[in-house]
């Protein structure tokens, strides 16, 4: 996986150890932080494009986050690409929950799926919940879902 940070700076390590890195320099100055992984995808002709974020949130102090985008000819209904963003989500925090956990950093997965049964990514609601959750993990869905709906949205379009 290649990630790379806001400013597009490639990150040349792997993704554990550039998180470690980032922890590490944190805590060295007294930040405590927050970790919020989300994914979103964007359907641009016959590809979709998919970007999955790692916010680190400075606790009063802002943030900043890697980024990770891929594309694929694949072609998925709604609730398959809802799914998918969020199994992309959970690869991401499985690969680096022990690091949180060894750090004593919170963390959240953010779903890109709407609360509101009006929506149409609704119906991917209850499984997407039972997965993070499943996983144990903390989950949070729109509108507080900022990681995925603002952070990877931003970074896929």
């Amino acid at each position: 996986m290649r990630w790379r940070r806001f400013n597009g700076e490639t990150i040349h390590m792997p993704i554990k150890s550039a998180v470690e890195e980032a922890i590490k320099r944190e805590h060295d100055k007294g930040v405590h932080l927050k970790v919020c992984i989300g994914t979103d995808s964007q359907v641009k002709g016959s590809e979709t494009e998919f970007a999955t974020v790692i916010v680190f949130l400075r606790e009063h102090s802002g943030g900043f986050m890697f980024i990770h985008n891929e594309k694929t000819k694949q072609r998925y209904n709604i609730k398959e690409r809802m799914l998918v963003e969020v199994a992309k989500s959970i690869e991401v925090a499985y690969e680096l929950c022990n690091l949180f956990i060894q750090y004593d950093v919170d963390m959240e997965v953010h779903a890109d799926i709407n609360t509101n049964p009006h929506f149409k990514s609704n119906d991917a609601l209850r499984e997407a919940m039972g997965y993070i959750m499943g996983m144990g993990f903390a989950f949070k869905a729109k509108p507080e879902a900022f990681a995925s709906s603002c952070c990877a949205d931003k970074a896929c379009n």
